[in-house]
């Protein structure tokens, strides 16, 4: 590992997948899996002790020259003046014996002049202390609607592939400026052609998100009228054919949208505001708007309130991804 100022890193924005990247990188400092696996500790603000994380960071070492703590959601845990100062003091004491890296998903707000953009980031508090002390401050802000064409040419060229321009804005279309439904349209577009010639325009049409986006708005719909048992259907159905991790993205995506909408709902707003404010397709808007009348905005928040819950039993391994995806059909049917 290079040597560095700070051992504490803060990578903060709203693009989740570059944020899941620049991560992987860290963790491909260690000289081999082995030691990546013994050195490395990831922990989740939301649900970890005190004791773990300074057990984590102070830890020594094992055949390896510094120790890997990824923490998320720091904001949920630290949101107290005083808590906020205890937390920077031990980020002080951080010892060059390993390397924190800390993330959290921030909606950010894109300025041209460079100081208006400081302050703007400078009202996250980890920002701001962090330029005051030195640790590495990593932005990451999802493209613009205009930038996603040539994000996705570029993905897919990292990717091994390639995509042509036509096709690219065809695909943006579909997913608006969600980068990591991008990469796995990307992905299985490239599959599809083997790798042996540029996607078109015709494979975007056939492969892409259309079909799996509708079977997420069925299983949606069935959850909100209580069919806990179409709702089952359609997510075997849906297992089938998609990753269950993908999946779990594409529902806490979902909700995600709704609870958007809803607020659009809440201020008087139309589908079309709908689609400005959610910077997705306008098919996947207007249906969001749609389903986001049969549900409250406090219904929404406690919906996805618990649907990060248990994304963090999922990724530290105190439940299965399957079922995960059946407790949520179980308590979101029944709720209704």
């Amino acid at each position: 590992m290079s040597e560095e100022k700070s051992p504490v890193f803060f990578l903060f924005g709203n693009d989740e997948l570059a944020i899941t990247k620049r991560i992987g990188e860290f963790t491909r400092d260690f000289p081999d899996q082995t030691s990546a696996d013994m050195n490395t500790a990831r922990l989740d603000a939301r649900s970890m002790s005190e004791d773990e994380l300074n057990n984590a960071v102070n830890a020594m070492p094992f055949l390896a020259p510094k120790r890997l703590v990824v923490l998320g959601n720091p904001s949920a845990r630290y949101n107290h003046p005083a808590s906020r100062k205890k937390f920077c003091k031990f980020l002080e004491a951080v010892p060059d014996t390993a390397r924190l890296v800390i993330h959290e998903q921030v909606e950010l707000k894109n300025y041209r002049d460079k100081s208006r953009q400081e302050k703007e980031d400078e009202k996250h508090w980890l920002v701001k202390w962090g330029k005051q002390t030195g640790i590495g401050l990593e932005r990451y802000s999802l493209p613009s609607a205009r930038e996603m064409p040539g994000w996705i040419v570029t993905e897919a060229r990292k990717q091994g592939g390639q995509i042509e321009p036509e096709a690219a804005g065809q695909l943006a279309e579909m997913v608006g400026v969600d980068t990591r439904q991008a990469a796995q349209e990307i992905a299985k577009l490239l599959m599809y052609v083997n790798f042996e010639h540029p996607v078109g325009v015709k494979e975007v049409e056939t492969v892409c998100i259309v079909t799996a986006q509708q079977s997420v708005f069925d299983f949606v719909d069935a959850l909100a009228a209580g069919k806990g048992g179409q709702a089952q259907r359609l997510l075997h159905q849906l297992l089938a054919d998609e990753d269950g991790f993908s999946l779990w993205g594409m529902v806490i995506r979902q909700f995600r949208l709704l609870l958007l909408a809803r607020e659009v709902i809440e201020s008087g707003g139309s589908p079309r505001d709908a689609a400005g404010a959610l910077g997705v397709h306008p098919f996947v808007a207007e249906k969001s708007y749609q389903q986001a009348r049969n549900f409250s905005l406090p219904a929404l928040e406690n919906i996805y309130r618990r649907l990060l819950e248990i994304d963090v039993g999922v990724k530290t391994g105190q439940v299965t991804m399957d079922l995960a995806l059946d407790v949520l059909v179980v308590e979101l049917s029944s709720a209704n």
